[in-house]
């Protein structure tokens, strides 16, 4: 039996299959609809473990803000503060101690403490959250905990969770594991279509059908937009068009401070309503009190990798039906709820099923060089979902090769190991490292993390107009990532004895555009 706690959650009749799972197989996965709460139940549900032996859970999530919001929430089930039993860590900040033995950190922060530290000595448990967003650092720790799991720790668990995922597809990938569902509890979600309108701007139509839901129902409104532009502008438009002052508009994406987004997903004051203008960060593992009301743009947007520029940018495209089914659901959380979907019932039907896996768009520099320095130059004889695509490979090996990072057999080198060791995508690790040569590392490194965080300095393509803000910014966030410039400047004006980037600072896979907003960063 697992342990019981005071305020049950739909995920609880799925606890004891989930436990006896995995006390008699070292790999599972877990199905379970959002809401149903298994991404802060089932890691305190494992602390009790006898295949545990006080060792530590990890916990991967795909944002910081979901990082940072689930420890906190954990923490509160527990009686006890963020940093106690349960703590995170995230790029920017932890909260962790020497009793700390559930971490629930990024899955980028993951990536490099699994490098450093194959065996994952004390750690019991890797759990993937959300795996469903198949980000390619979620695909690439999965490949690596797997390899050590067979080769270094058969002891150790490997728990995949997600609520869209083809559980069966996993579970193979796992070596046949069990795979527990849960049925969850939703409430029943009216879905009204809108239509589109081809000649009207989308933060028009956005800002009069929030408006109109504000008019037709009560509840709080959780509003999905592509990016932070877009966002901003319907914020402005919706504000002319509710004067209610018990109506709180805020936003929600990831170039924002801590603050700005917990503030977001805090339940409203007693007798205000609020309106929450999100990208997809809001689509998993976030819980926004109060929401009864979803109003869909059916859009997303999405990190393409440019071979021939040498960029990923982001691209706005249609969200699949598995992200918008996502969406829904929020509004069915707590009681009967109703969506507003921005388009024709009729192309849900065209809609894709799934959301592409980021390791078949993107660059494969930064994963190669990970491979490489776990050992491994054929990413094929490891457990890949998706094996990443071979031309976006051979490109990935002669850009490496020509940064002095890959030998001919595309082994590591130690110019390669001095490069990852910054924690950066290798084209700006080795900027920094060639502009310490001139005497400019602090310039390259200012650049490189205003490329790496999205909205630093704003969204201007003037570069050192956006530098010159970046300076001024005296936002936590801006004073953490200026520090972060700071030790890539060092490392590179020391590069004969490099230190190892902290998982805390742990860069992206891939360069984030100039400008622009995505999925709301990790």
């Amino acid at each position: 039996m697992t342990r019981t706690f005071d305020i049950p959650l739909p995920i609880d009749d799925a606890l004891d299959d989930l436990s006896g799972a995995l006390a008699t197989s070292t790999t599972a996965v877990l199905v379970a609809p959002p809401g149903a709460g298994k991404t802060t139940r089932v890691p305190l549900a494992l602390l009790d473990a006898p295949w545990l032996k006080d060792q530590k859970i990890i916990v991967l999530e795909p944002r910081r803000i979901a990082a940072r919001a689930s420890a906190e929430r954990m923490a509160r089930t527990l009686g006890e503060n963020a940093g106690e039993t349960v703590g995170y860590r995230v790029r920017f900040g932890s909260k962790v101690s020497r009793t700390t033995r559930i971490e629930v950190v990024t899955e980028g922060i993951f990536t490099r403490q699994i490098l450093d530290d194959p065996e994952l000595t004390g750690i019991g448990a890797v759990l993937f959250d959300e795996f469903h967003e198949r980000s390619l650092d979620a695909d690439l720790g999965l490949a690596l905990a797997r390899d050590a799991q067979q080769g270094l720790r058969e002891d150790l668990r490997i728990l995949v969770m997600s609520a869209t995922i083809d559980g069966a597809r996993v579970a193979r990938l796992l070596g046949d594991a069990p795979v527990v569902e849960s049925l969850g509890r939703a409430f029943p979600v009216e879905t009204r279509y809108l239509g589109r309108k081809a000649d009207a701007p989308l933060e028009r139509q956005m800002a009069e059908a929030i408006a109109q839901a504000l008019r037709g129902e009560p509840g709080s409104v959780l509003a999905f937009l592509p990016g932070a532009a877009e966002i901003r502008r319907t914020e402005t438009m919706l504000a002319e068009r509710v004067q209610d002052r018990s109506v709180e508009i805020v936003p929600l994406f990831g170039a924002l401070d801590a603050a700005v987004q917990d503030r977001a997903i805090q339940p409203a004051a007693k007798g205000k309503r609020k309106v929450v203008l999100a990208t997809s960060i809001a689509e998993t593992s976030l819980t926004i009190e109060g929401v009864r009301i979803v109003v869909d743009c059916g859009l997303s947007r999405v990190p393409r990798y440019e071979p021939d520029l040498g960029l990923t940018r982001l691209e706005t495209v249609r969200a699949s039906r598995a992200a918008v089914d996502q969406r829904r659901g929020r509004a069915g959380r707590i009681e009967p709820g109703v969506c507003y979907r921005l388009w024709d019932e009729p192309q849900t039907a065209s809609l894709p099923p799934y959301t592409q896996p980021e390791i078949l768009s993107a660059d494969l520099s930064s994963l190669l060089l990970d491979l490489a320095q776990w050992g491994v130059a054929d990413p094929s004889s490891l457990a890949f979902l998706d094996p990443p695509p071979q031309p976006a490979l051979k490109e990935a090996r002669e850009l490496l090769g020509e940064l002095g990072a890959l030998d001919p057999d595309g082994r590591i080198t130690d110019e390669g190991r001095s490069l990852r060791a910054m924690a950066l995508p290798p084209r700006l690790a080795r900027m920094i490292v060639d502009a310490a040569r001139h005497g400019c590392a602090d310039d390259a490194a200012e650049i490189a993390a205003i490329l790496t965080e999205r909205g630093l300095g704003g969204d201007s393509a003037d570069l050192d107009a956006r530098r010159d803000n970046f300076r001024r910014d005296r936002s936590q966030r801006a004073m953490s990532a200026r520090q972060m410039a700071e030790r890539w400047a060092r490392q590179a004006d020391n590069r004969g004895t490099p230190s190892p980037a902290s998982p805390q600072n742990a860069a992206p896979s891939s360069p984030s555009p100039l400008a622009g907003e995505g999925r709301g960063g990790g």
